[in-house]
């Protein structure tokens, strides 16, 4: 998968936390957010914040499909709410390779 088949498959599918991300199509989409978000902070402040607000969505999603191709729940995101050692922690996770045949990951049955 290459750049631009990255960012179009994270909007076509910007709402979706099922299925899997295959570990280009997360990376790509975040060096995107990553440049946008440079490019958009020197135009403008608003902007840069504008532009934050319309891809929180797709990130949160692309994010989450990644973790199901490595049988973790999308949950693990708030790992990174802890400073430091979970923005590492998720990040290890994210760039682990995926587990072949892993389903999505559901809510253990109560």
């Amino acid at each position: 998968m290459n750049f631009q088949e990255s960012i179009q498959t994270c909007f076509r599918k910007y709402a979706d936390f099922t299925g899997r991300a295959s570990r280009p199509e997360l990376w790509w989409f975040w060096l995107f957010l990553l440049v946008g978000g440079l490019v958009a902070a020197m135009i403008s402040t608003t902007l840069y914040y504008l532009f934050w607000l319309g891809t929180l969505l797709p990130a949160i999603a692309v994010t989450t499909r990644r973790l199901h191709d490595t049988k973790r729940s999308g949950w693990w995101q708030l790992i990174s709410l802890v400073p430091l050692v979970g923005t590492i922690v998720l990040i290890v996770f994210l760039a682990q390779p995926g587990v072949a045949g892993a389903s999505d990951v559901e809510a253990p049955a109560t």
